[in-house]
């Protein structure tokens, strides 16, 4: 079996995930530089255009190529807008095992974005890669990304006590580190059934071959 990601759409009722590309730069740098953002990722802060781009044309071909992960952009269907990101890391193809996040725009929280986005890309991993089992890590006070990880299925495995940075920032816009525990979440093909009445459309999967 292969142990790189194919370059990959997937549709949802709502939602296109697909390949990052050099228009999506503004809507990146502003989402990257929301609050949440900054509090609960390793994201640096500020978040210019120029590590947007970086992110675009450099780490994320180099990450899918290589076979670590896979980075999506998440954009309204009919609009196209920038939603969100899904990202793929800590890829073990023997295991068949990754690590699945997610960031929302802030414009676009409380919809049910993140949770379609995510649901999507596992039900893909499953049926078309052939993956075992996806993980999801989201910081102990990180109420609405557990929140996520509960609607789609994951079963809660535990606590990894203290291995969490989170991010505070203070009125003077500096950010100071906050040492947090994580919360471990666990997806495996038999916690999806019945899960793809969710979603309108669980065959949009569609090759990009021009995408490198």
């Amino acid at each position: 079996m292969t142990s790189t990601f194919p370059n990959i759409s997937i549709s949802t009722e709502r939602l296109v995930l697909r390949p990052l590309d050099e228009d999506d730069v503004p809507a990146l740098a502003e989402m990257m530089n929301d609050e949440q953002v900054g509090a609960w990722t390793d994201v640096p802060q500020p978040y210019t255009e120029d590590r947007a781009r970086a992110w675009i044309a450099e780490y994320a071909p180099n990450e899918r190529v290589s076979g670590r992960g896979l980075d999506l952009a998440v954009t309204e269907f009919l609009t196209q807008r920038l939603v969100g990101i899904v990202q793929l890391a800590k890829t073990n193809w023997h295991v068949r095992s990754t690590e699945l996040s997610y960031i929302v725009a802030p414009w676009a929280r409380g919809e049910g974005y993140a949770s379609e986005a995510a649901l999507a890309t596992a039900q893909w991993l499953f049926t078309d890669q052939k993956f075992e089992r996806i993980e999801l890590r989201t910081a102990a006070d990180n109420t609405a990304s557990q929140q996520v990880a509960q609607k789609i299925g994951c079963i809660s495995e535990g606590v990894l006590r203290g291995a969490c940075i989170a991010h505070v920032r203070a009125e003077d816009g500096t950010w100071s580190d906050v040492r947090t525990d994580f919360i471990v979440w666990s997806l495996l093909p038999e916690d999806l059934d019945g899960a793809g009445e969710q979603l309108a459309d669980t065959s949009g999967f569609t090759p990009y071959t021009d995408w490198n």
